[in-house]
């Protein structure tokens, strides 16, 4: 155990040393060392999908959830995908240096509010392979070093991933500790890291409920999270049914184990009757499990009836819980009670519902017609994304560059005191 303990804190010193220098590197250095990691990913594919088909078998073994495995499973395609958004990475404006704001005092004095970055972040997460270069070239390009703790069962995808980052920074002239990775899927290794706060800036955990509830309990550094994503689509009384139909199975059904899935399903009753028997048809279709309150297993027999607890359950699963409410108004009180302040969205063709809507819901992403899907830094136009966050300090939604960095003071006098 001390053993590891020195060598996580060598690792966070190390980080340290290497922010340092990333501080005030140029955007061109950062770039051609993001391209090089585009280049090395290319070039290793197959060791890649090699280490991740041993984590995947190993997952089958230990019996862990369909949902789990789609996670974490990487194929060609989602290589392509985790290059892309490197290359999206570069194309965006470098914000370190950037002055938000500038002005002059009576004095002479003039003054900046210069962007400058975080510094060392530590990212703690399960299954999702892709984050490891995700939150690399996102923490690179914004002038940060970054410790990286993936899940236990996606270890050998996360160090064969890393291994190809840091040989790309090595190539670029850069030094590699400005991505490191924990080397053991021991519970040790976080409970270590955690406790640096005189090396870690700051933690950004992204997994389960309960992963992010123990690092945020235990961890002696700011954390910034999301608790969970209970997702809501309303259909309101004025919504295109069609439309709604549409969104409802994207955001149910095109990808279930992400956070910004839709869990609960509203349905205003002057429209529930006609909508509620062909979505369900069409959901329990897809495989989906459908959990619906009394209104709605009076429309549609059969359905299974929700509990209290599936209200504000983040099932990350093909189920799905369906309530009938008598307005717009009851629909943002059902949100405001159980919801996650993570994505909700409204479908409907009325202006002011819309603005209702989205003034008296308090997601971190709120949506008008469009499905709850599109919360992920790299639809939003960020590149990738190192999280998304539903706290209000600091950061909100998907958090890209700017949510990387903070700012700092540059001040020019001529010789001014202060009287």
């Amino acid at each position: 155990m001390t053993g590891l303990r020195e060598q996580i804190l060598r690792i966070a010193q190390e980080a340290r040393a290497a922010a340092r220098q990333l501080a005030s590197i140029s955007t061109q250095q950062k770039n051609q060392a993001l391209q090089a990691m585009v280049k090395g990913l290319r070039q290793r594919r197959e060791v890649i999908l090699d280490a991740n088909a041993t984590d995947v078998e190993s997952a089958r073994q230990e019996g862990l959830s369909a949902a789990l495995i789609d996670r974490l499973t990487l194929n060609a395609t989602r290589l392509q995908e985790m290059e892309a958004s490197i290359e999206a990475v570069v194309t965006l404006p470098d914000p370190v240096g950037e002055v938000i704001r500038k002005w002059q005092q009576p004095n002479g004095l003039v003054i900046q509010k210069v962007r400058v970055p975080l510094g060392v972040i530590g990212i703690i997460y399960e299954s999702r392979p892709n984050v490891t270069s995700e939150c690399a070239s996102l923490c690179l390009k914004s002038g940060n070093a970054v410790i990286l703790r993936g899940g236990a069962e996606s270890f050998r995808s996360n160090q064969a991933i890393g291994s190809v980052l840091r040989d790309a920074l090595r190539s670029a002239g850069l030094p590699e500790a400005a991505v490191s990775l924990i080397p053991t899927a021991e519970r040790a290794g976080v409970d270590a890291m955690l406790q640096l706060d005189s090396l870690i800036d700051v933690i950004i955990p992204r997994g389960g409920e309960a992963l992010i509830r123990k690092i945020v309990e235990t961890s002696r550094i700011p954390v910034i999270k999301h608790a969970k994503g209970v997702c809501h689509v309303y259909v309101d009384d004025a919504a295109d049914l069609a439309m709604a139909q549409a969104i409802v199975m994207n955001a149910k059904c095109q990808r279930p184990a992400t956070c910004n899935a839709m869990e609960t399903l509203l349905v205003h009753e002057r429209v529930a009757k006609t909508f509620l028997p062909d979505i369900i048809r069409h959901l329990q279709e897809a495989k989906v499990e459908v959990r619906g309150d009394e209104r709605t297993r009076a429309i549609v027999p059969g359905v299974k009836a929700a509990t209290e607890e599936d209200w504000v359950t983040e099932y990350l699963d093909l189920i799905l819980s369906v309530r009938v409410v008598s307005s717009l108004d009851e629909a943002i009180a059902h949100i405001s009670r159980y919801g996650s302040s993570h994505s909700d969205a409204i479908v409907t063709k009325d202006e002011a519902h819309a603005t209702r809507f989205t003034q008296g819901v308090d997601s971190a992403a709120v949506y008008v017609n469009a499905s709850t899907r599109f919360t992920d830094g790299f639809q939003f136009g960020l590149g990738a994304e190192i999280g998304i966050s539903t706290d209000r300090l600091h950061a909100r939604g998907p958090m890209g560059l700017e949510e990387l960095t903070t700012y700092k003071y540059v001040v020019h006098g001529t010789g001014q005191l202060r009287d």
